[in-house]
């Protein structure tokens, strides 16, 4: 049995007096995504390879943040299924882009590197261990056609 869970984002873009959208060159890429039942709209752009602006998120950061995001949830969730209490939880992820000629790409490969704290040293394999659960439960890594590797570190306080 499956439930289906709907979630809908609205993105708003209007063009800037004196840009036109017939060079690619000429136009804004800075836009907002509203996310249903949230406050704050996201200011999202392009990434500055692609002429956007770097100091606004872009779809490539916000997809490695849902990716690590999700799998940092998913981790919790697969500890405490097994009683082990987390102190902190840290991941610098990577994610490596390939754009083709034809100007199409794709993500090839992402690195999750999360650095968890636990309380029991007793129960460091284990911990180790559980970041494959999560990742089988994450849903999306379950959503992505590209490898996530994951280098996880577990230290003991």
């Amino acid at each position: 049995m499956s439930i289906k869970h709907t979630f809908k984002a609205t993105v708003n873009w209007e063009i800037n007096d004196g840009e036109s959208t017939q060079n690619p060159r000429t136009f804004s890429r800075n836009h907002e995504v509203i996310i249903d039942n949230k406050a704050t709209p996201l200011n999202v752009s392009a990434a500055k390879t692609f002429r956007g602006d770097d100091s606004l998120y872009n779809p490539e950061d916000l997809l490695l943040s849902a990716l690590t995001s999700c799998h940092m949830m998913s981790y919790l969730y697969v500890c405490s299924q097994n009683n082990i209490e987390v102190l902190s939880y840290t991941d610098d992820a990577e994610g490596d882009l390939k754009v083709n000629v034809s100007g199409s790409g794709s993500f090839k490969t992402v690195r999750l590197k999360p650095v968890v704290t636990i309380k029991d040293i007793n129960q460091k394999e284990l911990a180790l261990s559980l970041h494959k659960e999560a990742n089988s439960l994450c849903f999306i890594a379950n959503s992505c056609n590209f490898p996530i590797t994951h280098k996880a570190l577990i230290l003991v306080k």
